[in-house]
C-alpha cells in the first residue's frame, strides 16, 4: 500500500464533563493531526503523469479549511458541560458539541469531514492525534 502522511498544529482548549480529574476542568492543547492517505487503487508500479498519489498542497488546503478553521483557538464543550456551566453559553470561540470534546471524539469528527471532501482518486487510511507529545488517538481505516 501507497501512503502519503501531513503533520498539523492547531490550538484548543476543552474540558470533559463528568470526568474525576483534571480533565473536569477548561484546559487548552497544542495538537498535533496526522493525516494519512491513500489512492483507492494501489498501482503495481510507479505512478503515471506527476507521480503523486495526491499534492500535499491540495492536502494542506482541505484540511486547513475544512478543519483546522473549525478547531484552531476554539473551546470545545459538550452541551452538558454548558448546562451545567450557563455562563460559558456565549463565548465568542465557544463550540458545543452533543458529545463529550475528547481526543477521540475529535477524531472521528476530522474522520467525517475529510471523508466528505476527499476527491475520489484517493482515500483517508489513518488519523493520528497527539493530544500531548505522548499520548495520542488513532483512527485506522478498516
Amino acid at each position: 500500500m501507497l501512503l502519503v502522511t501531513k503533520v498539523f498544529h492547531f490550538e484548543t482548549a476543552h474540558a470533559i464533563f463528568g470526568y474525576q480529574g483534571l480533565c473536569k476542568n477548561i484546559h487548552g492543547h497544542s495538537y498535533e493531526l496526522h493525516v494519512t492517505i491513500g489512492p483507492v487503487k494501489t498501482p503495481d508500479h510507479y505512478l503515471d503523469g506527476l507521480g503523486i498519489v495526491f499534492d500535499f498542497k491540495d492536502l494542506k488546503r482541505l484540511v486547513s479549511n475544512h478543519v483546522l478553521e473549525i478547531f484552531d483557538h476554539k473551546l470545545l464543550l459538550s452541551k452538558k458541560y454548558v448546562a451545567a456551566n450557563p455562563h460559558l453559553a456565549n463565548l465568542d470561540y465557544l463550540d458545543v458539541w452533543d458529545h463529550e470534546p475528547t481526543a477521540e471524539n475529535i477524531l472521528i469528527y476530522i474522520k467525517e469531514k475529510l471523508q466528505g471532501v476527499l476527491p475520489q482518486q484517493v482515500k483517508l487510511v489513518r488519523l493520528k492525534i497527539f493530544e500531548t507529545k505522548n499520548s495520542y488517538a488513532e483512527w485506522i481505516s478498516e
